[in-house]
């Protein structure tokens, strides 16, 4: 079973690259399954009904969210998709799903969503917590458990890497747009990375204008960020799980 994480996509331009490399990377990579991070697909914040609908296209399993998950009003018209997550440990009573189960060949796979605490600005439940009560309420309802973990500090993702080594099958980190060099798998048998980077433009800051971003860091004026053009790369992670062990045997990081 091979699993395909797929960085931030940053606008248009992210979505765009999606749609250009993903058939591609399941035909050269024999991939089985399919989660895009699109928190960012609506022009660098939330998600729109035409963003969701190009996605969807390209026949992706999962898409999750994040910081910006209600960014664009769009998304209450289809928040309730099963195909769609925004992180599990939002306020309780707020619409849509931090989890659900889908089934490919013959396993059950469970992705949860979570957001982090540490210096995201967004009023949630503690991610720890929240995820030991939904791996305690799922574990016998699926075989494979892949957790999106939507952080700024590299510190509480690590953290959480470990909290939950051994519980879940792979955890990867989305929201800082850069990947990390530092995949692993744990000792009780978790794979783990930091950050798998962002699907947007390749010359740009964190997908954003250069001389926009600039400005805001030489003036500290309140600078509007606008989507960098140009040239796209896409970020991401394959995840190779033994069908026996339902235990991930290798790890690859992407970067086309």
């Amino acid at each position: 079973m091979k699993i395909l994480a797929i960085g931030d996509l940053v606008g248009s331009v992210g979505v765009k690259k999606l749609k250009t490399e993903l058939t591609k990377i399941r035909e050269e990579e024999k991939i089985d399954f399919v989660i895009v991070n699109g928190e960012n697909a609506g022009e660098g914040m939330g998600i729109t009904e035409k963003n969701f609908k190009d996605i969807l296209e390209e026949n992706v399993d999962v898409i999750t969210m994040g910081n910006h998950t209600w960014g664009k009003k769009d998304i209450f018209k289809f928040i309730d998709h099963p195909k769609l997550l925004r992180p599990a440990n939002y306020p309780k009573g707020v619409p849509g799903k931090g989890y659900n189960i889908y089934n490919c060949i013959d396993k059950r796979i469970a992705v949860i969503n979570l957001i982090g605490r540490v210096d995201v600005n967004v009023l949630s439940e503690n991610p720890f917590l929240i995820a030991k009560d939904i791996i305690e309420e799922i574990k016998y309802k699926t075989d494979i458990i892949v957790i999106d973990f939507h952080a700024e500090a590299t510190a509480e993702k690590i953290a959480l890497g470990y909290y939950l080594d051994g519980k879940v099958t792979a955890i990867f980190g989305t929201h800082t747009h850069v990947q990390t060099a530092d995949e692993t798998i744990l000792e009780h048998g978790t794979a783990y990375i930091t950050d798998i980077g962002m699907t947007g433009p390749k010359k740009s800051v964190i997908g954003m204008d250069i001389l926009a971003s600039i400005k805001r860091f030489e003036t500290t004026l309140p600078e509007r960020y606008r989507i960098a053009g140009g040239e796209a790369m896409l970020n991401g992670v394959i995840f190779n799980v033994d069908n026996n062990t339902n235990k991930v045997k290798e790890i690859k990081r992407i970067r086309l």
